[in-house]
């Protein structure tokens, strides 16, 4: 099997790329595929190149404006012609040269196996972020597990499947379009796990460093339920989040910008809708992840 790796940049981590670029065509036995997608920004001129008698290849691909991550991830699949695809951020690296060779492994053997997520940490203290394991039980992030959604900077996909269900919601911009993505496979019959063994090094970020990270969470969330859940449950889903929100943020500011993008989200158009059947969400549910939270 062909591995290709996209990797979304804004141009403005030069060292950074370099380093992800290198983690990706130095995996062994790997000759792999990188797809440099510039969103809305020039390639960096990069420093490093393919191995001495590698078939692993570089390509660069630069967009006119900054299309937002879904669409730049789906030109990067566009561009690319391995059998799955890594998704790496520009700023991480692959802990292991083995990436590759175990993603192929386990994609070869397991024909309705659709996205690995890989287990994230910080390169500093070793440590993993409880939001970069893809399940409500997150206390063991070595423990791997079958999940309901992956994490889109860190994960490797089946292109078969990923072009069958659409790709990613290129409206959505930045936020849960990995989940909306996830959920459509999940209805086609595929799996999505959570693998503990690949792991990706990634500084220590929080989300909402992004300046309309509360916004576009909240609008993409109520959009995510209306593509993807029957009525009953797209309810349920969206009073649970504006439940939890309210616990949980205490910032004023931040619930404003929270509740704008609800707003938003309700009053916009979410694309095509699709729902997924009650088997999909029972199947969900057992997974320990109900489409209601």
């Amino acid at each position: 099997m062909k591995i290709s790796c996209v990797i979304l940049t804004m141009g403005n981590r030069v060292t950074e790329l370099d380093r992800a670029v290198e983690s990706a065509l130095t995996q062994v036995d790997g000759d792999v595929e990188v797809v440099i997608i510039g969103n809305g920004a020039d390639v960096p001129e990069l420093a490093t190149t393919p191995p001495p008698g590698s078939a692993a290849t570089v390509k660069t691909v630069r967009l006119t404006h900054n299309a937002g991550i879904p669409e730049g991830r789906n030109r990067g699949v566009q561009e690319c012609s391995g059998d799955v695809v890594l998704f790496l951020d520009d700023d991480g690296w692959y802990a292991t040269d083995k990436v590759a060779s175990h993603v192929r492994d386990r994609f070869a053997a397991e024909p309705d196996l659709a996205v690995i997520s890989f287990r994230v940490m910080d390169p500093d203290g070793k440590v993993v972020q409880r939001r970069h394991v893809p399940r409500l039980r997150a206390g063991d992030p070595e423990r791997s597990s079958p999940v309901t959604t992956f994490l889109g900077g860190a994960c490797a996909i089946r292109r078969s499947a990923y072009l069958q269900v659409g790709g990613l919601p290129e409206k959505f911009f930045y936020a849960h379009e990995e989940t909306d993505l996830a959920w459509r496979l999940l209805g086609e019959g595929y799996r999505i796990e959570y693998d503990a063994e690949p792991v990706m090094y990634h500084p220590l970020v929080l989300p909402s460093r992004h300046a309309d990270f509360y916004r576009l969470n909240a609008r993409n969330r109520v959009w995510l339920a209306r593509r993807n859940l029957p009525w009953p449950l797209a309810a349920l889903y969206l009073l649970d989040w504006v439940v939890l929100t309210l616990v949980r943020e205490r910032s004023s500011m931040a619930l404003k910008a929270w509740f704008r993008g609800f707003a938003e989200g309700l009053r916009e158009p979410a694309g095509e809708r699709r729902p997924m059947t009650w088997r999909t969400a029972w199947r969900m549910f057992r997974l320990g992840r109900p489409p209601i939270v």
